[in-house]
């Protein structure tokens, strides 16, 4: 398995750049990217959003925990590729929707299904069960599948 000390490494001397030019495009101090890569230093959760966002990576591949170099961003905001997907669901029994009790036409969960507070769970949830070894496994299939493409 790889280490975000070796991630760092790998991903700055692709960039053909020093240690202290990495870390001055990065705003860190001319030493820290020199103690993130030997070890004697952690970056903290900002500075490894920061330097995945520079490189280009997820989170996921900075701290050695995928080989996917790429973003998980674009599916968690909806953009991902226009796959068709198949949904089993029984077809209902009635075609004109029920009456609202409150009298408006929306669901009476929107209010909670777009609050920010439910979509960070959700959005939570997701990274969580993509870090699993079955997730990681989904994440390979889709991969795989888009690149057939």
């Amino acid at each position: 398995m790889v280490t975000l000390a070796q991630r760092i490494t790998e991903l700055r001397t692709q960039k053909g750049m020093s240690r202290p030019e990495l870390s001055l495009a990065l705003g860190l101090p001319k030493n820290a990217v020199e103690k993130f890569e030997t070890g004697r230093q952690t970056p903290t959760q900002e500075q490894q959003k920061k330097m995945a966002t520079y490189f280009g990576v997820s989170l996921f591949y900075l701290r050695g925990e995928s080989s996917d170099p790429t973003t998980q961003d674009s599916w968690m905001n909806g953009s991902f590729p226009d796959e068709p997907v198949v949904v089993n669901t029984p077809t209902p029994r009635h075609t004109a929707p029920a009456p609202r009790p409150h009298g408006g036409t929306g669901n009476m969960l929107d209010p909670i299904l777009k609050s920010e507070g439910f979509q960070q769970a959700v959005r939570a949830a997701v990274v969580d069960v993509l870090r699993s070894k079955v997730g990681q496994q989904l994440l390979e299939q889709a991969v795989a599948r888009y690149m057939r493409r």
